[in-house]
């Protein structure tokens, strides 16, 4: 018997007791995923776990992943932590030809077509259709009906390689925003919010679009609409959310039953902006550089420690080993920071951007990683190095509420900054 998605009604959700929202965590790190799980495991919510175009793809992506490996990576982890499969969601984000878009448009859209049909049929039940993009010899972002003509075309192929059984038929989200996945590269001074009837305008486009096709079943199921809320972050800052700002667009949801907003870039907001954004109906929070941040920000204090207990001890300290692998192959962040030598160099290691996430799969960065968290291990450290390296982590060590460890101390990390998602989805 076929289950019922357990995000087919989330726009009900903010009329009834329990959740409101839902975190969406943007990541392919097994310890962002281990933190996400232990921190989500107490709560009623489900566990959403997105993987982006450029993440994993028939091709592997820079995870070297295609959906059925990062499925099975996923519910390794899972098994490990000890959290239920059934409330595990994956989904499918920016899914469309960005991956391929120095391609002509209908080699593009044959990659993605692949694409798409390899996360449907890998029983991924929250896809992300977004076809905004141009591609070789097109406007650099499309009109509102050929993106949707092109994501309607996507829907077909996903919804004919569904694997039935009991995997629920997948949720669809539509429309896109202005930004890069990831975040922009630019410092933001101030953002354009999405137009409430260029929403309206996004879902009417689709809606014809689907019907055209034949696939008017599917978009019965499309829960959610990607806007602008005025929310991003580039390399150096982030810009808050504004709730009075935003209440001209929150208020469209009265005319779209069904629909909620999805919230792209949350990252680096406050939990008290979070919880505005779900109280407005932007009611999945999309968070991944935030949660790799907050890791590598505790990987590198607990280097620091590591070289004040046992300086000289490794070849190469975990900084110094991201630095080489960020040098060797500097596609992933070149053309994305700017300035003097020095800043750039600042840029690659501690921007909000976090660009180094790319990084982290690398078999240079896994090993130096890996290095440092066996030379801890079993080590209780130092309050006061703690205090000194890891100072967001001090209070709960001094008080014992959070051990000494290493590896723990980076879940930890992670944890915190999901118990602000966690707090904004069901308060």
């Amino acid at each position: 018997m076929m289950m019922v998605n357990p995000l087919h009604d989330i726009a009900t959700w903010r009329g009834r007791t329990g959740p409101s929202g839902i975190p969406s965590v943007c990541s392919a790190h097994p310890m962002v995923l281990e933190a996400a799980m232990r921190a989500t495991l107490p709560t009623p919510l489900p566990l959403l776990i997105e993987a982006t175009c450029n993440q994993v793809n028939q091709d592997g992506g820079y995870t070297g992943m295609t959906p059925s490996d990062f499925r099975a990576f996923a519910e390794v982890v899972a098994e490990r932590v000890g959290f239920p499969k059934d409330r595990m969601i994956l989904g499918g984000d920016h899914l469309g030809p960005n991956p391929w878009k120095s391609l002509p448009a209908e080699q593009a859209m044959a990659k993605a077509e692949v694409m798409i049909r390899a996360f449907a049929a890998a029983g991924f039940t929250k896809l992300h259709l977004d076809c905004s993009m141009g591609c070789a010899g097109e406007a650099p972002a499309l009109d509102d009906t050929q993106t949707a003509a092109r994501a309607a075309r996507l829907a077909a192929v996903a919804e004919a390689a569904l694997p039935g059984g009991d995997t629920p038929k997948p949720v669809y989200i539509i429309g896109t925003e202005v930004p890069i996945p990831g975040g922009a590269m630019e410092e933001i001074e101030a953002l354009e919010l999405t137009a409430p009837d260029a929403a309206l305008e996004t879902i009417r486009v689709h809606r014809a679009a689907f019907a055209a096709s034949g696939l008017s079943d599917a978009f019965d199921r499309v829960v959610g609409v990607v806007v602008q809320p005025g929310v991003e972050f580039g390399n150096h800052n982030v810009v808050d959310y504004v709730s009075a700002a935003a209440q001209g667009l929150s208020k469209v949801l009265d005319d779209v039953p069904g629909i909620i907003f999805e919230a792209h870039s949350t990252d680096y907001q406050t939990r008290e902006a979070l919880t505005a954004l779900v109280r407005d109906g932007f009611s999945i929070l999309k968070v991944g550089p935030g949660l790799t941040f907050r890791m590598r920000e505790a990987l590198y204090g607990l280097d620091a420690i590591a070289e004040e207990l046992f300086p000289g001890v490794r070849s190469v300290t975990l900084r110094q080993a991201m630095e080489q692998v960020m040098l060797a192959d500097p596609a992933n962040w070149d053309r994305y920071y700017e300035g003097t030598e020095a800043e750039r160099a600042l840029q690659r290691h501690f921007s909000y951007s976090d660009r180094i996430r790319y990084y982290w799969p690398d078999p240079r960065a896994t090993g130096a990683a890996n290095d440092l968290l066996s030379l801890l291990d079993g080590v209780v450290l130092p309050e006061t190095l703690i205090g000194q390296y890891l100072g967001a982590r001090y209070q709960s060590v001094r008080t014992g509420t959070q051990p000494a460890q290493a590896r723990e101390l980076v879940l930890a990390a992670v944890e915190s900054l999901m118990q602000d998602y966690i707090a904004a989805c069901v308060a």
